[in-house]
């Protein structure tokens, strides 16, 4: 092993003081367990002296003062706080009786002292009293009692109108009259329901003084009736009836008429089982003509219908005795001159995958006969004429010589037109 020398090192020498001992004891000085139990000195560390008397003990029970029990009771001293002193007449008590004074059932009583509050006082006038009777004025039986002490009439209690009566409230004349008046409907819409003519053949039978209603004839145009006044025509009693519309695929031999003076059949013959109403055909149909016609006793309805005004189309399916030629049918598209004026068409082709003597004419007017008469003025013969639409209305699922009554929605359309 290497020997230290002078100097305190390995070459010889004496061991240096200042040389570190190899012994971790020696080097630290005494032993471990010693090293760890502080030693406070002179200035209270640890290389020696008197305790400083800043330093905190290492007692929790000497840094707080006072055991564990002893400091969790409050001690007020001057100034009330816990360093000693007078309590301080700022702070609140720990007990809840004290700080709001007096015990709970007290409490809850509300105390008014001056200006009606809780602080003391008189009570204020203005102040609502807990008692409903006090505010509402006297007990509830004799609120409810009417007082007719004031007014005449009677007042309801609590009436936020004041002093003003209580009357009750009677039936309007003049409002009973208005509806009295609107329920009432003029005289010639009262004939036309009846399902004998229109309403412009109404007024010329009041014109002529045909119409009586109670027993007196009226001749006055807008004249109102009730629905159960007496009304007749021509010493006739009308009575208004609902309306009904039936559509017949009319077959041939069949005349389009109410009544034929050489008893030959008629229309109404094929309608006669439909309704118990007074019904009449829309338009016309010849004798040998087939398809779409419409009857009702809606005489506004029929007026409309057959006015040339409101253009109504029809639609039929002609036959020819030959074909048709195409200068023909231009011919037929510009017009047809006649004595009542020129007969246009509005549509005319042929039809398809059939032959060229069979040809389809929308027309509207509704002059007599008029679609024979446009072919026959070129020459052709009309071999069958059925009409396959009007205003719409179609045979369709209809059969020949049958009839079916229109649904809601076929008769709205029907008014539209």
């Amino acid at each position: 092993m290497e020997t230290n020398k002078r100097g305190g090192n390995r070459r010889g020498g004496t061991p240096n003081k200042f040389n570190k001992s190899n012994n971790r004891e020696n080097k630290r000085g005494e032993g471990r367990e010693e090293r760890r139990t502080p030693s406070f000195g002179k200035g209270g560390n640890r290389r020696g002296g008197a305790p400083n008397k800043f330093r905190k003990p290492d007692n929790r029970e000497e840094r707080q003062g006072g055991d564990r029990e002893e400091r969790r009771t409050p001690s007020f001293g001057k100034g009330g706080n816990r360093r000693g002193g007078a309590p301080s007449k700022f702070r609140k008590s720990d007990n809840r009786e004290e700080r709001q004074g007096g015990d709970r059932e007290e409490r809850r009583k509300p105390n008014f002292g001056k200006g009606g509050n809780r602080r003391g006082g008189t009570p204020n006038k203005f102040r609502k009293s807990d008692n409903r009777d006090e505010r509402q004025g006297g007990d509830r039986e004799e609120r409810r009692k009417p007082n007719f002490e004031k007014k005449e009439g009677f007042r309801r209690p609590g009436n936020k109108f004041g002093n003003k009566p209580f009357r009750r409230r009677t039936k309007n004349r003049e409002v009973s009259e208005v509806a009295k008046e609107d329920s009432k409907i003029r005289l010639n819409k009262y004939i036309a329901k009846s399902g004998l003519c229109s309403r412009r053949e109404a007024d010329e039978y009041i014109k002529n003084g045909m119409v009586e209603v109670n027993g007196t004839m009226i001749t006055e145009m807008g004249y109102k009736v009730d629905p159960t006044d007496d009304v007749r025509l021509d010493g006739k009693i009308l009575t208004p009836e609902n309306k009904i519309y039936i559509l017949l695929n009319k077959p041939k031999g069949f005349i389009t008429t109410t009544n034929d003076e050489r008893d030959r059949k008629t229309v109404m013959d094929l309608v006669k089982t439909a309704t118990t109403s007074r019904v009449f055909p829309v338009g016309r149909l010849d004798r040998q003509t087939t398809g779409v016609l419409l009857f009702t006793n809606d005489g506004d309805l029929t007026k409309k219908l057959t006015h040339p005004s409101h253009d109504v189309r029809k639609i039929y399916h002609v036959i020819l005795d030959k074909p048709l030629h195409g200068d023909d049918m231009e011919k037929v598209r510009k017009g047809i001159p006649m004595t009542e004026g020129i007969a246009r068409v509005d549509k005319v082709s042929y039809i398809e995958g059939k032959s060229r003597n069979e040809v389809g004419v929308e027309i509207h007017i509704g002059w007599n006969r008029v679609v024979r008469r446009i072919f026959e003025r070129l020459g052709y013969k009309i071999v069958a004429l059925d009409r396959v639409s009007f205003a719409g209305l179609t045979k369709k699922n209809v059969k020949r010589g049958t009839w079916r009554i229109l649904d809601k929605k076929e008769i709205e359309f029907l008014k539209m037109v």
